[in-house]
């Protein structure tokens, strides 16, 4: 339930700011008559996410035996790679994100009318509707669905609050602080989300484990007892793993750092060329 819990309040969080900002700059440029147009893009992406969650349960649900271990293991490697993806997006694009959702807004407003504004309201928040449901549907295969949705739904519930304490007040949230915090959180969960969906892949003969067990510390901590399956359902901890389980799992953790490192680079560069006169 935590995962879900904190997911959903990111996932939450960064569509209330989308949403904040874009009605914001609608106030700016004196256009509060198109607020209504992003309101139904806000639904419209929330009923297509809907849906898409009932569609990957109905369809996950049809399996049995080799098959759902398949479905299971390719689901959490999926909602690995759109959280690693959603890290490497908010790091390259958080300290310009207000500036070019303004600017998308008024060229919209400009150019595009209604139709463009939806569009923009829509596959913004449709994007991290998205990422939940896959984040959601691979968690609920080590959870649970009543835990995850209530973790999803507390989640979602703490995000809107924080969302209306941001903009219908004048007191300030830490919101870097609280994206740092989380994106260390998530890549935490993605590799656990890695290590699993490879665990699951072995049980379906589909990746080899070349090595059953590299080690076995259930006699430690029982991957089976509360806490072994707390630290399971969070960062995919199995008391004895695979050796391809133990290589993916570090193999992420070095991918992570390497892409932190290209990333970085880029963004100095570009503040670089954004202070040079001559550019």
């Amino acid at each position: 339930m935590l995962a879900s819990y904190l997911l959903s309040l990111r996932e939450g969080l960064e569509a209330a700011l989308i949403i904040g900002i874009v009605i914001g700059a609608l106030h700016q440029i004196k256009r509060p008559d198109l607020r209504p147009v992003v309101w139904i893009g806000v639904i419209s992406a929330v009923i297509v996410s809907i849906a898409a969650a009932l569609l990957l349960t109905i369809l996950g649900a049809e399996f049995e035996g080799r098959a759902e271990e398949v479905f299971e293991g390719f689901a959490m490697l999926t909602a690995a790679g759109v959280l690693t993806w959603m890290v490497f997006w908010m790091r390259s694009h958080a300290a310009t994100l207000k500036l070019d959702l303004e600017t998308d807004v008024r060229r919209a407003a400009i150019k595009g009318g209604m139709g463009a504004l939806f569009v923009l309201a829509f596959l913004s928040v449709a994007r991290e509707g998205l990422e939940l449901v896959l984040f959601l549907t691979a968690a609920q295969i080590s959870t649970g669905g009543t835990l995850t949705l209530l973790g999803a739904v507390l989640g979602l519930g703490t995000a809107v609050l924080l969302g209306w304490v941001l903009f219908a007040t004048t007191r300030s949230l830490p919101l870097n602080r609280f994206f740092q915090v989380t994106n260390v959180l998530l890549i935490l969960f993605a590799a656990g989300l890695v290590a699993h969906g490879v665990h699951e892949l072995n049980e379906a003969g589909v990746i080899p484990p070349v090595v059953d067990h590299v080690w076995d510390i259930n006699y430690i901590l029982d991957e089976n007892s509360l806490l072994g399956q707390v630290l399971k359902t969070l960062f995919g901890y199995n008391g004895d793993p695979s050796l391809t389980e133990v290589l993916a799992y570090f193999s992420y953790f070095i991918l992570i750092w390497l892409g932190f490192t290209k990333v970085d680079a880029a963004n100095l560069a570009s503040k670089e060329i954004s202070k040079d006169p001559a550019a």
